[in-house]
């Protein structure tokens, strides 16, 4: 694929920049516990998703104000769960690259701010635009936030990298019109191994401008 023509990069944030994927797995585990929820049908549509959605699928017969206090439930499982939240492997020396590059990039995420705050900061990454759940009318799988990732950057979405760990992001960048790098052996325009492939990428990209 040829990185070339990409102006600006946008990421998701939960086990794409930030290896949080233990906390999350451990908020949806006790939340499923206390709802009454097999904890692996939670975690098998929980990732990438903002967790109103995925609380639907699980209980489709509560009503809007009890998906509500469900889903705060399970945010509020996950504010303080911060101890082995960590960049993920390549994430740092990536922004770097972008950041000597001049190539803007944004963090587009299922999280809330609160949440999202509290992740990247315990991850060492300090976003020049985020766009969380609250942002937007709609979540992933909808392209809303990367349309206005894409828009805040001022960047044409069809000149957006999104990088992305899950398939509901995946179907997100898709729908925005922006490229796509997958993750964890998704299938994107662009597969990775892990952000350090995607450095050395636009590394020799940057060179060739």
């Amino acid at each position: 694929m040829d990185l070339s023509g990409i102006g600006a990069v946008l990421f998701d944030m939960d086990g794409t920049l930030v290896d949080s994927d233990a906390a999350v797995e451990r908020a949806w585990e006790r939340w499923a516990s206390e709802y009454a929820v097999e904890p692996a049908a939670a975690l098998a549509i929980a990732h990438g998703r903002p967790a109103d959605q995925t609380i639907r699928r699980l209980l489709p017969a509560l009503d809007d104000a009890a998906v509500a206090v469900a889903a705060a439930r399970q945010l509020a499982l996950q504010y303080d769960d911060l101890s082995d939240v960590t960049a993920t492997p390549g994430a740092l020396e990536l922004l770097s690259t972008l950041a000597r590059s001049g190539v803007p990039w944004a963090v587009v995420t299922s999280a809330d701010v609160r949440l999202a705050e509290a992740r990247l900061g315990a991850a060492g990454i300090a976003p020049q635009v985020l766009v969380t759940v609250e942002d937007v009318d709609e979540g992933k799988p909808a392209p809303d936030g990367y349309l206005r990732a894409a828009a805040l950057l001022d960047v044409p979405p069809g000149r957006c990298l999104v990088v992305e760990d899950a398939e509901v992001g995946l179907q997100a960048g898709r729908a925005a019109g922006a490229m796509t790098a997958a993750l964890k052996g998704l299938d994107g325009d662009l597969r990775l191994v892990d952000l350090t492939q995607l450095t050395y990428g636009l590394s020799g990209s940057a060179t060739a401008r």
